[in-house]
């Protein structure tokens, strides 16, 4: 098992844009899509997401907070598999217009036309309960 710390995680995790968030839905089932973390790149045990409120992902975390990320990198060293790492969590829907200022990135008006102004956005705060990662033949557990 390695010693790698959040600091040495959070610069290995610079180049991942999306992963899969992963959320329990009515029927008990796992649903995941594929998110942007919107290029906040300096990782620190919180992972922020922008959706619409109508979505199936807000009404799972209305029902259950749990919540997974899976994030895997695009390329290993020498032959060797890439960074994967599995997140499990606690989302927050926050729904404040200052605190979507405070993540909002030009990328995502892709998405929400109307910048932190769209109806129903919906900012999900993910806080890292246990963060698990496999790093070529390196593995460990980080505890946020």
């Amino acid at each position: 098992m390695s010693k790698m710390t959040l600091a040495d995680l959070s610069k290995k995790m610079r180049d991942i844009d999306f992963c899969m968030l992963l959320t329990r839905t009515e029927g008990g089932y796992i649903a995941g899509r594929p998110m942007s973390n919107n290029g906040q790149v300096e990782y620190d045990g919180d992972s922020f997401f922008f959706t619409d409120d109508s979505t199936r992902t807000v009404g799972d975390l209305e029902r259950d907070r749990k919540i997974g990320l899976s994030f895997q990198g695009s390329k290993g060293l020498v032959g060797k598999p890439p960074l994967f790492i599995s997140i499990e969590g606690e989302a927050e829907l926050i729904r404040d217009k200052a605190r979507f200022e405070e993540h909002w990135t030009p990328d995502v008006e892709r998405w929400f036309k109307d910048g932190v102004d769209t109806p129903g956005l919906v900012l999900i705060k993910v806080h890292a309960t246990r963060i698990h990662y496999w790093d070529g033949e390196d593995s460990g557990e980080i505890t946020p």
